[in-house]
């Protein structure tokens, strides 16, 4: 563990009662920690391409990568391109894109494929968004396999709100496209997933005995509904929300940091379980 730099947060605290729940959480014998990226792992930022998880929360997400018996993802909206490229995920990290629309389990995953029908609606709903973006300052359009997403969250709270309206008259009327609301931006897509669906099929897939979701947007509140979470049964699901606003999580932290913290806990803990001597190098 390194020594602390100048200037460095001091890590966050956890509650007494989520931190009894990582205990028991570290002691599944098989375990899925699946997290959301914007928000959870990286502070929010104006200019997507900036963002980066951070260095406290990597390093524990590696480590976790590491151990035995203990399977990581990250469950994005971005593309998988992008979270790739922001995330910059080991090669033991499922990665799920778009929603679920995306799905990376490691080498021959086969990639997303649109039938002709399904592309033809594609380069519509781009169009529309792009239209839709041009007519308001700060509002612009990120392109997407399965659709485009239109973010507000550079223009004012009115133009937002005007510029999400006018999206939604357009396209909510339009068969085969899903819309999916979330911070500061609005997702149309021609392929229906969500985060929670996309969950039960890694749980189907992976077989975890127990599973950590974490995030903080309102399109992860399918994955918390999906969430065994019965306090009488050994080994339960844990659900952290980060940040404000309604959830069905059982737990919530104030921020990214304390995800950190979070997920350093679970790292020391689950390490204990399965007997690994590994360590993270932490910046502090």
């Amino acid at each position: 563990m390194s020594a602390a730099r100048p200037g460095d947060p001091a890590p966050a605290e956890l509650g007494k009662e989520l931190k009894a729940a990582v205990a028991q959480l570290a002691t599944a014998p098989q375990l899925l920690v699946a997290l959301d990226f914007d928000g959870t792992l990286s502070p929010l930022v104006p200019h997507a391409d900036d963002a980066r998880p951070l260095p406290r929360s990597a390093a524990a997400l590696k480590g976790l990568a590491d151990l035995e018996a203990t399977t990581t993802a990250l469950v994005s909206g971005r593309s998988l391109h992008s979270l790739r490229a922001v995330a910059k995920p080991g090669p033991r990290t499922v990665l799920v894109g778009s929603h679920g629309a995306e799905l990376w389990l490691g080498e021959g995953s086969s990639g997303l494929s649109l039938d002709p029908e399904q592309q033809e609606l594609l380069a519509r709903v781009r169009g529309l968004l792009q239209e839709v973006a041009s007519q308001a300052e700060g509002c612009w359009v990120e392109e997407k396999p399965a659709g485009a997403v239109l973010h507000t969250r550079q223009a004012t709270t009115d133009d937002a709100v005007d510029a999400e309206a006018a999206a939604r008259h357009l396209l909510e009327r339009i068969h085969g496209v899903h819309l999916m609301a979330g911070k500061r931006v609005l997702e149309a897509s021609v392929v229906h997933s969500s985060k929670g669906e996309t969950l039960e099929f890694l749980r189907t897939v992976l077989g975890p005995v127990s599973v950590l979701y974490a995030g903080d947007d309102v399109t992860d509140e399918t994955a918390f509904a999906r969430l065994i979470t019965d306090p009488d049964l050994e080994h339960p699901d844990l659900g952290v929300k980060v940040g404000e606003g309604f959830t069905a999580a059982r737990f919530r932290v104030d921020s990214p940091e304390d995800v950190a913290t979070l997920l350093e806990h679970l790292f020391t803990a689950r390490s204990r379980e399965t007997g690994d001597k590994s360590h993270i190098d932490l910046p502090y």
